[in-house]
């Protein structure tokens, strides 16, 4: 018979195993990576994976250490379409602007207001049924991603996830932000 603590780590095990743990989605299994997590991390650790908990945002997640042991890749790496990383982006740099000047919780975007903030860096095209359309598909994507959550009972409002902080960081959108500045400019 497995003890309260066992059944802990192995259920904390488990949720990571299926994705990123929230605070306030997964409050016992939350729990259970704050009191058990040398156990979890060390699960982790003999397959070269790390628990990442940010007790700020509220989220855990695993990541594939670099490592230059000769270890098989647990999870294989996807590179994204570039609608997709202009979408991650652009959110990420939304949420900046947003935690500087909001005291709400959550930062929660419509589907028409994504699309105004893609929409400067889609090329020009006069079907504009087209350009909706893949804005559409994207936020698909980025929801099958877990960066964006739908609203329950709202088709077309979405919660930006606070993992995108840790997917999207200071340096790359610093970097990113330099590139789109020059496509503004070649494009005026």
């Amino acid at each position: 018979m497995r003890s309260e603590a066992e059944l802990a780590v192995s259920t904390a095990v488990i949720t990571l195993m299926r994705g990123v743990v929230y605070r306030e989605t997964h409050e016992a299994v939350w729990m259970s990576l704050l009191r058990h997590g040398a156990p979890v991390r060390d699960h982790f650790a003999t397959i070269g994976v790390d628990v990442l908990v940010d007790e700020t945002e509220g989220y855990a997640y695993l990541r594939a250490r670099d490592e230059e042991d000769a270890l098989p890749r647990l999870v294989q790496r996807r590179s994204l379409s570039y609608p997709v990383s202009l979408m991650l982006v652009l959110l990420r740099k939304r949420m900046v602007e947003w935690e500087s000047t909001s005291h709400e919780a959550r930062l929660i975007l419509t589907r028409d207001q994504i699309g105004e903030l893609v929409s400067l860096f889609l090329a020009d095209s006069p079907n504009q049924a087209r350009q909706v359309d893949q804005v559409d598909s994207t936020i698909t994507k980025v929801v099958d991603l877990g960066f964006l959550r739908r609203l329950r009972g709202q088709r077309d409002t979405f919660e930006v996830r606070r993992i995108l902080k840790a997917f999207v960081d200071a340096q790359t959108l610093s970097d990113f932000a330099g590139r789109l500045e020059e496509y503004r400019g070649a494009s005026t």
